[in-house]
This record gives C-alpha cells, sequence and structure tokens, in this order.
C-alpha cells in the first residue's frame, strides 16, 4: 500500500490539534493514524534554560527527530508503533503506552515539523495553520492557564521569551514553502471541507 503522509504545522495556538481532531472526527478509524510530535519531546533536563533559569521547551533542539523519523518509516512501512505518552512535563501524571496503526493517510503535526530535512523528506503534503499573533496568544492562554492550571505569569512568561522568537525563528520561515496555508482567524472549514475530501480521494 502506498501510504500519504500529510505534515500539519504552524505557530502555538494557531489551531493544529483542533483541525486534527475535527478531521478524524470526519473519517473512519482505518482511514488516519495521527501521529503528534509533542511525544517526541525530550525528558525535562535536557531542554535548554534561560537566563533566568526556566525550561525552555520550544526550542527544536528539545525533540528526538531521530526517534520520530525511524517511526515515521515505520508507520510508512506498514509497522505499528508503541510510544510513551507526553504529558507536558506533569509529575502527577503517568504516561501510558500508545499504540499507532499504520493506515492510508498517515497525518503527523507539530510546531517543528518542518524544522528537519530528512522528515521533511518523507511528506506528501503539508499544511501550515496560520493565524494572527493577538489569536494565538488568546488561544495559549486559554489552554494553559485553564486546561493545564500553568500560572498566568508562566503563560505570558514563556510566550514572550520562548514561543514567540521560537516561532519567528524556526516556524514562521516555513510559510513559504508548505503546499497549503490555512488562515485559521476566524474557521478553517472550508480549508477542513478540502482536506477531507483529499484524504477520502486517498484512501478510495
Amino acid at each position: 500500500m502506498n501510504r500519504l503522509i500529510i505534515a500539519v504545522g504552524g505557530g502555538s495556538g494557531s489551531g493544529k490539534t483542533s483541525f486534527l481532531e475535527a478531521l478524524q472526527e470526519r473519517c473512519l478509524p482505518n482511514e488516519l493514524c495521527v501521529l503528534s510530535m509533542d511525544h517526541y519531546y525530550l525528558p525535562r533536563e535536557s531542554h535548554a534554560v534561560d537566563k533566568n533559569g526556566v525550561h525552555n521547551f520550544d526550542l527544536p533542539e528539545g525533540v528526538d527527530f531521530e526517534g520520530f523519523r525511524r517511526d515515521l518509516r515505520a508507520l510508512k512501512a506498514g509497522e505499528p508503533v508503541n510510544k510513551k505518552e507526553y504529558v507536558f512535563n506533569n509529575p502527577d501524571r503517568e504516561p501510558a503506552i500508545l499504540t499507532f496503526q499504520p493506515a492510508p493517510v498517515i497525518l503527523v503535526e507539530g510546531i517543528f515539523i518542518f524544522h528537519d530535512p530528512d522528515v521533511r523528506e518523507l511528506f506528501d503534503l503539508t499544511i501550515f495553520l496560520h493565524a494572527r499573533d493577538n489569536l494565538k496568544v488568546i488561544r495559549r492562554i486559554k489552554r494553559d492557564r485553564i486546561e493545564r492550571n500553568y500560572p498566568l505569569d508562566d503563560v505570558l512568561y514563556r510566550y514572550e521569551n520562548h514561543v514567540y522568537p521560537a516561532y519567528e525563528r524556526y516556524i514562521a520561515p516555513y510559510l513559504e514553502d508548505v503546499d497549503i496555508v490555512i488562515n485559521n482567524n476566524t474557521h478553517f472549514l472550508n480549508a477542513l471541507n478540502v482536506v477531507y475530501g483529499f484524504i477520502k480521494w486517498q484512501s478510495s
């Protein structure tokens, strides 16, 4: 089987997770395999520390690209992949072992999904979720403050000192190189319909 790999990138708060969840809701379980680069973050102690002693989780050096590349090739070859769940460095959560089954279409997502050239060579279609900076800040606050119970000061500090600089340096430049740019300032319904139609055509 010729499995298609679709990569979805974009900055934090651009709507990548929501877009992929919407696609999953429309597709049958055996049509899609969704693999997040989040599960390939290295342990906390492996991440750089900034001048104020705060761990910076928004650098590509904190991602196990070799492991991600290996598992992506395995899925493309029709082999299942087992991976420890990423729990956002929460010591109170015990990570589960997740199993990813190969499917006709493999969707991969992450903020640094386009950073590694060897990984990029595996992609058949590249999509960039884009949104205005003020909206990304608001979405980041809602997610980290409300869903993950992070202090607001911490969320804002990380956005200003880690998230936004990383976006400018490592993520935004790929806007020029991807196949599709989805502007997600209000909704992504039309783009969702296009990508869904492409997936149905590929898996038929």
